[in-house]
This record gives C-alpha cells, sequence and structure tokens, in this order.
C-alpha cells in the first residue's frame, strides 16, 4: 500500500494549458480567452465531461468522470491555436505538507527514466507560509531522499518539476508539452482559402488559421478533365487542417466551361494569369455571400511562373479584398516540412490532376505586364459564365475530425 493510499489521497489530474499572445491583449484579454475557452469546449465534446476554468492567462480543463482518455485529451489539445505550453498536473491540497508527500507517487511514474532535475515554484497565493524558494529547496530535498539515481540540474535538466501554489489548490506538474501556439480560430476574422490538391493551400491555411482567422475554402474542379477522385483528395486535405482549423464550409466551384473559353479565346501564354484572375473573381464573390474579408492562397515567390511578382500583381488587381499569402517567403523544403507537420503531405502528393494543370501553356509569361493581360481578358466576355459558375456552385460543411 502506497503512502497516498495510507493517507487517503485521491490522485486527481488536470491539464493546464498555458496561453501565449493572449496574455499580452490587455483590455481584449477577456475576449480571446473566451474564444479558447469555446474552442477547447468543442474540441473536447466528444472526449468525455469536463470542467474548465480560467485564471492567471492559464485554462484549466477538470475531467469529471474517471475513464477520460488523458492522452487522448492531450493530443487533441496539442493542435488548438491560442495554447502555448500544455501541462498534466496533479492536484492537490494547498499545504506544504501535500506537497512534500502527496505528490510523491506522481513524480515517481514522471522522473523514473530520467537523470537530472529541477524544481520550479510560482506562488500565487500570496498568504502561503513558504516562499516559492523555500518551496523549491524542500521538494528537491524530498526527490533526492526517494530517487537517489536523480541529481538537480539548474541549467538544462531533464525535466522540470513545476510546483503552483493557486488560491484554491496546489498543482505539480513534471512534464510540459508544446502546444500549437498563434491565437484562437475566431479572432482574427473569416477567410476563404483557395484550396488545390496541392503541397502548398493547406500549409497556407493552417498558418492563417494559427493566426486566428477562420477558414473556409473554395475548390475548383473541371470534369472531364478532373476526376472525382481529384475532389475527394481536397476534400480529406479539408478534413485534415480541419483539427487544426475546426469545422470548414467547403465550396466547390464547376470551372470546365470557363476554361475551355479561356482555352479557345485567350492568347495560351496569358492563359494561367487570366484563370488566376478569374479564380480570384469567382471566390470573393463567395466570400461577399459568406462575410469572409480575405482571400488565403498557397503562392510562394518564384515557384512557378504565375507565382513571380509580375504574375501577382497582374492577380491582385481583380482583387477588391486582401489577399494573404503566407507561404510567400518560403521555399518548397520548409513548406514540405510543416506539411509533414500537419500529417498534409501523403495526402497532397498523391497523384491526381486538379484545374490548375489543365491546358497548362507551353510558355507562360513570366514578367506579363497588366494592360497586356487585362486586354486578354477582354476579349471574351467571361461575366455570364462567372455568374453561373457562382451560382452552381456547391457547398458542404466538413466537421472537425478531432471534435
Amino acid at each position: 500500500m502506497s503512502d497516498n493510499d495510507k493517507r487517503g489521497i485521491v490522485m486527481k489530474e488536470i491539464i493546464l494549458c498555458k496561453y501565449g499572445e493572449i496574455a499580452l491583449k490587455g483590455l481584449n484579454k477577456n475576449n480571446f480567452e473566451s474564444a479558447l475557452m469555446k474552442n477547447v469546449r468543442r474540441r473536447l465534446r466528444s472526449s468525455g465531461k469536463f470542467d474548465f476554468y480560467r485564471s492567471q492567462s492559464t485554462l484549466y480543463v477538470q475531467p469529471l468522470e474517471d475513464d477520460v482518455d488523458m492522452d487522448e485529451v492531450m493530443e487533441k489539445l496539442k493542435k488548438v491555436f491560442g495554447i502555448v505550453k500544455l501541462c498534466r498536473a496533479v492536484v492537490l491540497e494547498k499545504s506544504m505538507d501535500a506537497v512534500l508527500h502527496d505528490s510523491m507517487e506522481y513524480l515517481e511514474e514522471a522522473l523514473a527514466d530520467v537523470h537530472t532535475f529541477k524544481v520550479e515554484s510560482k506562488r500565487a497565493d500570496k498568504k502561503f507560509p513558504y516562499k516559492s524558494p523555500d518551496i523549491c529547496r524542500e521538494l528537491g530535498h524530498e526527490i533526492l531522499e526517494k530517487m537517489p539515481h536523480l541529481r538537480v540540474d539548474v541549467h538544462e535538466p531533464d525535466v522540470v518539476v513545476t510546483v503552483e501554489i493557486r488560491e484554491e489548490n496546489a498543482f505539480i506538474n513534471a512534464l510540459r508539452i508544446d502546444g500549437a501556439g498563434g491565437m484562437p480560430v475566431g479572432t482574427g476574422g473569416r477567410g476563404m482559402l483557395l484550396l488545390s490538391g496541392g503541397i502548398d493551400s493547406p500549409v497556407a491555411g493552417y498558418m492563417m488559421a494559427k493566426r486566428g482567422v477562420q477558414i473556409q475554402a473554395v475548390h475548383f474542379e473541371a470534369p472531364p478533365y478532373t476526376s472525382e477522385r481529384a475532389k475527394a483528395k481536397v476534400e480529406k486535405l479539408a478534413q485534415i487542417i480541419s483539427g487544426y482549423c475546426g469545422d470548414i464550409n467547403f465550396h466547390c466551384v464547376p470551372f470546365t466551361e470557363i476554361q475551355e473559353k479561356l482555352r479557345d479565346n485567350c492568347p495560351e501564354e496569358y492563359f494561367t494569369i487570366i484563370m488566376r484572375r478569374l479564380m480570384m473573381e469567382i471566390a470573393q464573390r463567395i466570400c461577399q455571400k459568406e462575410d469572409c474579408q480575405c482571400l488565403i492562397t498557397g503562392e510562394s515567390l518564384g515557384q512557378v511562373a504565375s507565382q513571380t511578382m509580375y504574375a501577382m500583381v497582374c492577380t491582385d488587381a481583380a482583387c477588391r479584398i486582401p489577399v494573404f499569402r503566407p507561404c510567400i517567403g518560403m521555399d518548397k523544403s520548409e513548406i514540405v516540412v510543416t506539411a509533414r507537420k500537419i500529417d498534409t503531405f501523403e495526402t497532397s502528393i498523391l497523384p491526381y490532376e486538379d484545374c490548375c494543370t489543365v491546358f497548362t501553356p507551353k510558355h507562360p509569361k513570366t514578367r506579363p505586364l497588366l494592360d497586356e493581360v487585362e486586354n486578354a481578358q477582354n476579349s471574351y466576355d467571361f461575366e455570364p459564365l462567372i455568374v453561373k459558375a457562382v451560382e452552381n456552385t456547391s457547398a458542404h460543411l466538413i466537421r472537425c475530425c478531432d471534435c
């Protein structure tokens, strides 16, 4: 029988979600905290019952049932933007005796396979009779007594044991993992992601969601040049990034007729630029319906002919709302690293075509001039086809894959 059993102590775990930038928001902090709590509640709605409360730049997630899978909960919370660090902590009575003795079973498990440690203390309740250095010294001594294989390293320890003395309880944690960082989704406005089947656009959506933007997605299909498998691939990409972005409203635009008229009526070397301009026009009309304030693309400067600075100037001239390109300064290897991190890479490289590769010109203009592009586009009246494409756009909700 353990000492805790003899004392009648029931070990309860809680998860501490540490804020990042939210803590710096001043008078607006409460709005960001409320958004974060709402997102956490939604993410954990299928994982059990919890009590949520916040105090001193920390969101506390307390299980109300004994059979909650805490490992599953941690994995879900790792994807919630706005959380910088996650700590699984044991909840103790706020007394020095509890800190020194009731925590040992918990700490023995956490420190079993490491060699060095240090103790840190945060005494939010200044009425607690022991100051932070005293708490660190006494708990450090107790750990060394019970676990002689350990030694103290205050500079680069394997594990930092943290004691937090709050108003109601004491909390002890020995393992911290990185959260997703960023800002809570929904605090940065609404954006429309132009989602292709490539590597870059899912990464762009992830990066903008990390800044608090609520993401919707628009995809352009061109059957029979593109297949149902290609569309299913893009929907799967949206499903994957929904684990970070939350629910995604997915819009699918029929684009075949526009591409065929473009092929038949415009100079080939301007095909890609004009196609991008038409996509932007359609996407921003959908934005107007959906109250989205920006477009988001996965473009990286100089990666392909349509992503030169000259080409982007011509594309942006067709836009009436901001176009955000979070991958603009990244090279392909950096984008791939992020794609692997968020688990979209393997799906993105599946060899299914998308409409951006249909009728690709042999010699695209890399330094197009706006007047020339506009004249080439105006050689055919695309407006009726744009209206038709918007009217025939289908939409459905892709639910967060972790909720």
